[in-house]
């Protein structure tokens, strides 16, 4: 190809680092969120449970059965709260996310247009309103989707106790069909969330519905498969290999906790964490510039090279003669007759 978009994703993160910083701050902030409201919500439950002599007592047994047995009885009677106070979380941060992820969007997508378009048009000329509408809609359906996925698996994980019973136990092939419908599940969450998040970049850069940015996603990664193909696998493979890094470097601390403070060694697990999301949002960025050139380049530039045509016959010539011929007459021995 003569513009390879990857490569180009890959660029255009490594020289605007104010676009992954950008991705970091709204990522990181429901990050923080999230686990504030889980804590929170974790401490004052527990504040809320009455724990009696006789349950202090199998606590401090030591013996799992009886601590499992204490743990039971003292959140008895407390799963509805839990779970409705958990399902009313869930729902704002999820407004939460969609909002701060639909302004996010725009920032990160009108940077990229802004450099692949600079010199050429502006980076858009949507109304900013249509835009947000429209990201808006499109992370509420992500987030509908991701909760589909949820009461997938516990389905799945239903069906799959079914094979086994209490007075015939088969653990072995409830898992064998767990699996695939887990499998299955995920499978369709991954390609729907694909292509929601793929359908924000024409709704921040055309300001479409979400039905017409679903569209457009589609029609794009049809006509482009191939393009769209090597700059997912190529900044997936990149992921795969940052993830395996990152757990093994993040699991090394561990075998100096005999020796090192286990504050020292949590820090230094968290340090090695938040690196590697930090790198992890670095590849979606340049996954995300990758689909941006795309989008933006025409297909005469995505198109492949056309082969090198076949070199010219060449005449056949007479090879030159770098010896000297020892039969050629004028070279002979024999005497000149005219002179004798």
């Amino acid at each position: 190809m003569p513009i390879s978009p990857t490569a180009e994703g890959f660029r255009a993160a490594w020289r605007r680092p104010s676009l992954t910083l950008a991705e970091i701050a709204w990522r990181w902030t429901i990050g923080a969120a999230a686990a504030t409201v889980f804590f929170f919500g974790l401490f004052e439950y527990l504040n809320t449970l009455t724990v009696t002599n006789a349950e202090l007592l199998l606590l401090k047994s030591g013996q799992p059965y009886l601590v499992a047995q204490a743990l039971a009885h003292i959140a008895r009677g407390t799963l509805v709260r839990v779970v409705v106070s958990a399902m009313f979380a869930a729902l704002m941060l999820s407004l939460f996310w969609s909002l701060a992820g639909a302004l996010g969007r725009i920032a990160t997508v009108g940077g990229l247009l802004g450099y692949f378009r600079t010199g050429i048009a502006p980076a858009s000329d949507c109304p900013p309103r249509a835009r947000l509408r429209s990201l808006l809609r499109l992370n509420l359906l992500r987030a509908a989707v991701s909760g589909a996925a949820i009461f997938g698996f516990a389905g799945a994980f239903i069906l799959a106790g079914f094979v086994s019973t209490a007075e015939h136990p088969r653990p072995g092939l409830a898992f064998l069909l767990f699996v695939p419908l887990a499998g299955l599940v995920w499978i369709i969450w991954s390609g729907l969330n694909w292509l929601l998040t793929l359908a924000g970049i024409f709704a921040a850069r055309d300001g479409e519905d979400a039905l017409a940015a679903i569209s457009a996603a589609a029609a794009f990664s049809r006509e482009r498969t191939g393009a769209v193909a090597a700059v997912s696998t190529w900044t997936g493979l990149a992921h795969l290999v940052a993830f395996v890094g990152a757990t093994t470097v993040v699991s090394m601390p561990l075998g100096f906790v005999a020796i090192v403070p286990w504050r020292l060694v949590l820090a230094v697990m968290i340090l090695i964490t938040l690196a590697y999301f930090a790198l992890a949002d670095w590849l979606y960025m340049a996954r995300l510039a990758g689909y941006v050139c795309i989008a933006e380049m025409p297909d005469a530039l995505l198109a492949p090279l056309p082969p090198l045509p076949p070199p010219l016959p060449t005449t056949p010539t007479t090879p030159i003669m770098t010896t000297i011929d020892r039969d050629e007459p004028i070279l002979s021995d024999m005497p000149n007759p005219v002179s004798g």
